[in-house]
């Protein structure tokens, strides 16, 4: 991968995430409170506060990918640290086939910063 590919990627899964994460913040009704009873809105929050920390965090990634290339397997970790949880809880009929769906976006950007890690050229 080139880094004007790297920096595509990162800075569209910034772009993408926001877009997904931010109206979270005014849908704690309608989203999350219906599914999961929730008696504790500040995990809810704080999962959406963590998760577009981390958009503006691949922001800064793509904004130079060879100079912030050991932060790619952070994204990774990330990635996976969404889907894994996502997949079990899919396995076990605790979220619907939906949410796993959608979910997916998140294993191939995952697949694509470790992809994007190995392939660039660490700087000098």
């Amino acid at each position: 991968m080139t880094p004007k590919a790297a920096r595509w990627l990162f800075r569209g899964a910034a772009i993408y995430g926001l877009i997904i994460l931010l109206p979270l913040y005014f849908l704690e009704k309608t989203v999350a409170a219906p599914a999961a009873a929730l008696a504790h809105p500040e995990y809810y929050y704080g999962f959406v506060g963590a998760a577009a920390a981390w958009q503006l965090i691949y922001w800064t990634i793509g904004g130079d990918p060879l100079r912030y290339r050991a932060f790619m397997p952070l994204g990774v970790i990330a990635k996976l640290g969404f889907w894994v949880p996502v997949l079990l809880l899919w396995l076990n009929g605790r979220t619907p086939t939906s949410t796993f769906a959608v979910t997916n976006i998140d294993l191939i950007l995952g697949i694509a910063f470790l992809l994007a890690w190995r392939t660039l050229k660490p700087p000098a």
